[in-house]
């Protein structure tokens, strides 16, 4: 009988083989940790939906916050949740220095900001009565150029409590650009902007809503990209790109790699695809019903975006799977 000349199986031989010829890294500095800060809770709130996820409190927060560094995490996503009755239809509670969010910005920076990067999400969902991200026209439908304004605002009061980098995530067209004009003339020219240019109108936000207390009422279709759409992709990145985005991201991860591996072949600026809740969801829930391996399914799923091309994301087991890979 004729043996194989090739044989690839030599190079899986042993664990120091396997380490020495593997193609994909996955290590605690490319995750970002994403976090949920509330107003007017005195403890962390449990998301019944993520189980190991919380809002938190600004003390939980900060506390949170040093653990995840002192785990090597890359970086904080902070969102905000603010109470009810702060909401309105513009989202001032997202532009006010005394808003839930500044102040958790200030907070982190003062924590952990010489150790890691810290990020603003710059949405106006979380602050809306109505729960879209941006501001409505007198027909009840989104208004771009409206938004624009209240996002530069938000950037601004976000740089000024001290973030790092912005993450615009509404879809708006034109956000970066905006942005970017209103940070340089108020004198932020280092802020960064992560712009969310392929996000996906995904039934995998489900959970998030819950994290956020969401008030949204109908869905983001107007705005968000439709799932069966890839090209429509890379229109957006070039967008974003040419608008002057330091950072571009894809938005869900585990059922877009198609989408992170072309984003990643245009862009010249680093790639991130965030693991979202619904993908974190179903993986806690088939772990807890013992189907899975959950670290060993959790690395792979992690690893299976790093190897379609992001160069870092965000995940809700940045922390923890961090831990793991450091230890």
């Amino acid at each position: 009988m004729a043996f194989p000349a090739s044989r690839p199986r030599r190079l899986r031989t042993t664990p120091a083989m396997r380490r020495l010829v593997s193609q994909t890294s996955l290590e605690p500095r490319h995750l970002v940790l994403p976090m949920f800060v509330a107003e007017g809770v005195s403890s962390p709130v449990p998301i019944t939906s993520m189980p190991g996820v919380v809002q938190h409190t600004r003390d939980s927060l900060r506390k949170a916050a040093a653990e995840a560094v002192t785990a090597g995490v890359g970086g904080i996503m902070l969102f905000g949740v603010p109470e009810d009755h702060r909401k309105d239809a513009v989202g001032s509670s997202g532009v006010d220095p005394a808003g839930i969010l500044n102040r958790a910005i200030a907070d982190v920076v003062a924590e952990v900001g010489g150790e890691t990067v810290v990020m603003g999400d710059l949405c106006l969902d979380e602050f809306t009565d109505h729960g879209h991200c941006g501001v409505l026209d007198a027909r009840g439908r989104v208004d771009n150029d409206a938004t624009l304004a209240q996002y530069a605002a938000m950037a601004v009061a976000q740089a000024e409590a001290g973030v790092h980098l912005v993450g615009p995530s509404g879809m708006m067209d034109g956000q970066v650009a905006a942005i970017r004009a209103a940070l340089d003339a108020e004198g932020w020219p280092d802020v960064a902007i992560l712009a969310y240019a392929a996000k996906y109108a995904s039934a995998f936000y489900g959970p998030f809503r819950e994290a956020v207390s969401s008030s949204l009422e109908g869905d983001r279709r107007t705005y968000q990209q439709d799932p069966g759409n890839g090209r429509e992709a890379l229109r957006e990145a070039a967008l974003d790109l040419a608008e002057g985005a330091d950072l571009v991201l894809v938005k869900p991860a585990l059922g877009y790699l198609d989408v992170v591996r072309e984003v990643a072949a245009i862009a010249d600026v680093p790639v991130g695809a965030y693991n979202v809740s619904g993908e974190y969801s179903m993986v806690e829930a088939a772990a807890a019903a013992g189907y899975l391996d959950r670290e060993a399914v959790v690395l792979e799923a992690l690893t299976s975006i790093r190897r379609a091309g992001a160069d870092f994301l965000l995940t809700y087991w940045a922390a923890e799977a961090s831990r793991w890979l450091r230890d």
